[in-house]
């Protein structure tokens, strides 16, 4: 049927790259980078189709937690790669590259992705982004791995206790989105036609594109950041920057295409909703990970991930920015000016290292491009402690059931 067409296209648009992926076949960075990217454009659609369906069959919000958990599946891969690594080679880089690549695919989620949703939700409709009552969960765990996240920096070390902490607040999480009711979705095209099928055939779709686009993913992501890196270094880019920066773009292309096309459609709270639990995903699940990996590669948990002052405050930047997020989704809404002010504080954090030394010296107490993160931190948490008088009773009301509704 020619309305499956962007379907049989989606996977033609897989093949070659997990073709050359399986085979091992020898290619140029740029080569590589361009057909593992097909790959996963790919298969961001067919995950796109797969949560649209899965609707019928689960609640919305534990589809939107399904998808956006396989479509971080390249970030997961290519940070416990060099989780790994850091472990067995404790002295390398391979410790600041994974801290890195895991701050810079959570900034970008924020900073870049929730300002794009917002910004095309304006533009077609000049309204803000409003979330279901619902979403009141994933802003609250959200809220709590935040809160958490704060103090690990205080303590130097990222260790397995932190680990669990952080995936037992996923645990619950998931826990109470799977006992939402299931919601009767407006589908369209591909998803239309996948959910007219039988019941049991449905579900065997559904499964075989979330099946197929997540091996579509892993098998991708290593050649589409190596080769994204290797290219990079042809231009003689910092690796440390490529790894934070070009690296994650593998990985948030897939959920950040899936939201776009949430809020092209007119489906801006699903959007928004997506990224808020891709976001949530990696802030608990990623970052709790991480030190379960290393310990295994280490070969004891023992001695946990060193923090130097450069990863701490890598870490402490990204939870400020979390915590200014979640306060301004407290009311379940993200309208232009907070998406705005959430990009204007990404670009501002991510311009100032190439600012030469020389003009932070011009300012007063002779700062370096690497000081000004921390006025970055005490920016985006300033922000937050002056909206706190507003936003307060909006804080509270994220812990209450959600049947509950004000009067």
């Amino acid at each position: 049927m020619r309305r499956l067409l962007p379907l049989w296209l989606a996977v033609a648009a897989c093949l070659p790259g997990l073709a050359v992926s399986l085979l091992a076949v020898p290619m140029t960075p740029p080569a590589a980078a361009g057909l593992s990217g097909l790959a996963i454009l790919g298969a961001s659609f067919l995950l796109l189709w797969a949560c649209d369906v899965a609707q019928n069959d689960i609640p919305q919000a534990l589809a939107l937690a399904v998808v956006a958990l396989i479509a971080v599946l390249p970030e997961y891969a290519v940070d416990m790669y060099f989780t790994w690594m850091a472990g067995k080679h404790p002295e390398s880089e391979y410790v600041h590259y994974a801290i890195a690549n895991m701050t810079g695919a959570n900034r970008l989620l924020i900073g870049v992705a929730w300002t794009a949703v917002a910004g095309v939700v304006w533009w077609r409709t000049r309204q803000p982004v409003v979330l279901e009552p619902a979403r009141r969960t994933e802003v609250l765990f959200l809220g709590l791995a935040t809160a958490y996240a704060l103090s690990i920096p205080l303590s130097g070390t990222l260790t397995w206790v932190d680990g669990a902490v952080l995936i037992g607040l996923y645990v619950v999480y998931i826990a109470i989105a799977a006992r939402r009711e299931c919601e009767e979705p407006e589908l369209e095209g591909v998803a239309a036609c996948l959910a007219r099928l039988a019941a049991g055939r449905r579900r065997l779709a559904t499964a075989g594109l979330f099946l197929f686009a997540a091996g579509v993913i892993v098998a991708n992501a290593e050649h589409f950041s190596e080769g994204l890196v290797a290219t990079g270094r042809l231009i003689g880019v910092s690796e440390f920057l490529l790894v934070q920066w070009l690296a994650p773009i593998a990985s948030e292309a897939p959920e950040f295409i899936v939201a776009i096309m949430f809020a092209l459609r007119g489906m801006a709270g699903m959007a928004l909703g997506s990224l808020i639990s891709s976001k949530l995903n990696q802030w608990t699940l990623l970052v709790g990970m991480i030190p379960g990996v290393y310990g295994v590669s280490a070969g004891s948990f023992a001695a946990p991930m060193p923090l130097d002052a450069a990863q701490m405050h890598e870490i402490l930047l990204t939870a400020a920015q979390s915590l200014l997020a979640v306060g301004l989704l407290a009311g379940l809404r993200l309208d232009i000016r907070g998406a705005m002010l959430l990009f204007g504080l990404f670009c501002g954090q991510f311009l100032a290292p190439a600012v030469p030394d020389a003009v932070w010296r011009l300012l007063p107490g002779h700062v370096s491009g690497a000081q000004v993160h921390f006025f970055f931190t005490f920016l985006y948490v300033g922000v937050f402690v002056l909206m706190l008088p507003r936003i307060a009773p909006q804080l509270v009301a994220l812990v209450r059931p959600e049947g509950r509704r004000d009067a």
